[in-house]
This record gives structure tokens, sequence and C-alpha cells, in this order.
């Protein structure tokens, strides 16, 4: 009796393992979603992009030198007045300085000894014409005459060139004006200070800053994979999130004998003069390594017992759970290895509750 009842235990046993996987694959396949979620869910299709690697670079923000001009003293003296301060936009020809100076005082001297002589040539060049008519000179008295005045006016636009230059005038001031238009990176000058003509510092250093650069720092490790015209994204500090795009122009090919780093350049527009001199920086470089591969958005991706799964929709009653192998997530995108062909739609959003109600 013992044994009869053991066996139908068994079968009991035996038989509810059978009929559990038919409930589950019948629960399975009764999991329809609602049309409220259906309108909460968003799907995206594989691509096959071409596969792409990335290089962090750390940088700063430095004014494009070929935007930039400093501007030193033509004369020495004492400082009248400055019109510019740090940071300032100046426009081209706008006066940033007038300086008191004996040098202009000098050149002024010389002007007007300069205008007593032509005169004085001019005089004796009109008395030379007038005895050559007479027949009481030679031509050759006219011609010295002539060549004396000529000297004399080369002499006066000499001066006044010089003048010019200097922006001088004559109270013995001598003006600084911006070269360019642009913003004053740099002021070495203040009221009352005394300047020296042969002063080898930059009074102002103005910049035009609607292009700017980027100087990275590249690891001895990774100089054999720099190129020209590789794609930059630059992200700072100040904008977290926002991405500026520029690209390498330059790589310097030294090497720093402290920090063995090799740097390169990049150049990028300046939307709106977000990016200052100065500034540090996170470049990030793209590489493309030949190939390409099936990617889907990282955020689709389902990390469960070790293993990524992500959900593949074909329509809101027929939804399957899909192991993947992941090559590389690379910020927003995710490489698959296998798993996944180009043109199949996975989820990205609210995917997590879909897992769970189809595999508990």
């Amino acid at each position: 009796m013992k044994s009869v009842f053991m066996l139908l235990v068994l079968a009991a046993v035996s038989c509810s393992k059978e009929q559990k996987p038919a409930v589950l694959e019948a629960s399975k396949a009764a999991f329809v979603l609602t049309d409220t979620m259906v309108s909460r869910v968003q799907t995206e299709a594989v691509q096959s992009l071409p596969i792409r690697s990335q290089l962090r670079l750390i940088g700063h923000v430095v004014p494009d030198e070929n935007r930039l001009i400093r501007v030193f003293p033509l004369v020495g003296g004492n400082v009248r007045d400055v019109r510019a301060e740090l940071g300032d936009y100046v426009q081209k020809g706008q006066t940033l300085a007038i300086i008191q100076s004996g040098e202009v005082a000098g050149y002024n001297k010389e002007v007007a000894q300069s205008q007593a002589e032509l005169r004085l040539a001019e005089k004796n060049l009109k008395v030379a014409q007038e005895m050559f008519t007479d027949k009481l000179s030679s031509e050759r008295d006219v011609v010295a005459a002539r060549k004396e005045v000529e000297r004399e006016q080369a002499e006066q636009a000499r001066l006044r060139e010089v003048l010019q230059i200097y922006g001088a005038d004559k109270q013995s001031q001598s003006t600084v004006k911006a070269p360019i238009s642009g913003y004053v990176l740099e002021k070495n000058i203040n009221r009352g200070m005394q300047l020296r003509s042969d002063d080898a510092n930059a009074v102002f250093t103005i910049s035009q800053l609607n292009e700017i650069w980027v100087m990275a720092n590249v690891n001895e490790s990774e100089i054999g994979r720099m190129r020209m015209g590789l794609v930059a994204q630059i992200r700072t500090l100040s904008y977290p999130d926002r991405v500026f795009s520029g690209h390498v122009d330059k790589i310097y090919n030294v090497l720093d004998p402290t920090t063995k780093t090799m740097q390169v350049r990049i150049r990028l527009a300046n939307e709106k003069l977000l990016l200052k001199p100065g500034m540090n920086a996170s470049v990030t470089l793209a590489f493309d390594e030949g190939g390409s591969m099936p990617t889907i958005p990282a955020k689709a991706l389902i990390f469960d017992k070790s293993r990524q799964f992500v959900m593949v929709f074909h329509d809101k009653a027929h939804i399957d759970t899909r192991e993947v192998q992941v090559y590389r997530s690379q910020g927003d995108i995710a490489y698959i290895r296998s798993g996944l062909a180009p043109g199949e739609k996975v989820i990205t959003q609210s995917q997590l509750l879909i897992y769970d109600a189809l595999n508990d």
C-alpha cells in the first residue's frame, strides 16, 4: 500500500513539472502591451555603423595666435591717460593710451626746422630762376636749387610719416591706437607710468575670439594615433551640458622633456564667444578602427545575472528577450558583437518593466 502511495505522489510531481513550463509559455504568450504602455515605450532600430574608438585628453583654451596682436610703445615717455581696460572690446583705430613724449617733442622740433629750411630752399630756387632768366646765373645753379627743395620736401614727408606712425600731435603726445578690433587680453600700462621705447613688454595684447584654439597634451603611448583632421569634442566646466566641435589642425612633433607629452592643437569656432582663453578643457578624439558593427543606444541594455540583454520589439503582442554580446560601449551608443541584426528594433524606454514582466 505504501509503495502504491509513493507512485501516486511521484506521478503527481511529474505531472506538475510537465505542466509548469506550459503554463509559463501560455502566460508569456498572453503578454500584450496595453495602449497606454505602448504610448510610453520608445524603440530604435539597430544600425550598422563604423567602429570607432575614443581618446580623452586634457587641454586648455588659448587665443588663435594668427588673430592676436601685441602692442608695444613706439616712444618713451610719461603715460598721460589709459582708455582701455582688461577684457574690454576695442575697435580698430580706437585710442588705447596717450603718452607725453620727449621723443615726439624732438621730432616736432625737427619738423619745424625742416619747414624753415624748405621755405629757404624754395626762396633760393625762386631767386636762381629769376637770375637765370636775367642771364645772371647758369642753369646749373637752378638745378642745384631745385634739388635742395626736393631734398627738404622728402625730409618733410619722412618726418610727417614718422609722426603719423607715432600718433603724435603738436603737444608732443603720442597716441597708442588699437591695430585690430578685438578683446584686450593683457594690459601692462597705467596712468603715470614711465615707458621706454626699447621696453620688451607689450603694453596691450588684443585678440579676436571668434575662432579659438585648444592645446591638448598627448601621452607618449598615444602619439602614434595622432592624425591631422581628427574630429574633436570639447567640454568645459563652465558649460557641462554643451559639446563644442573642432578638429586637430597641428601636431607639435616635440616632446616635453619633463612630462613626456606632445601637444596637439584643436581649432574650433567660438560661437557666441562662450570659450575664454585660460579655460580648462576635456578633449575627446574619435578614431575609425575600420569595419562596421550593429549599434544600439547604450540605454537599451539590461544587465542581469552577469549578462546583458535587450528587449526586441516586433509588435505589442510579440516582444523577445535577447541576450547580446557587447563589444564596446562608447558614449551614448553600444557596439554589439552578436545577438542583433541591423533593422531589428530594441526598446529604449520602459524596457525594465517589460523585462521583469516576461522573465519573473
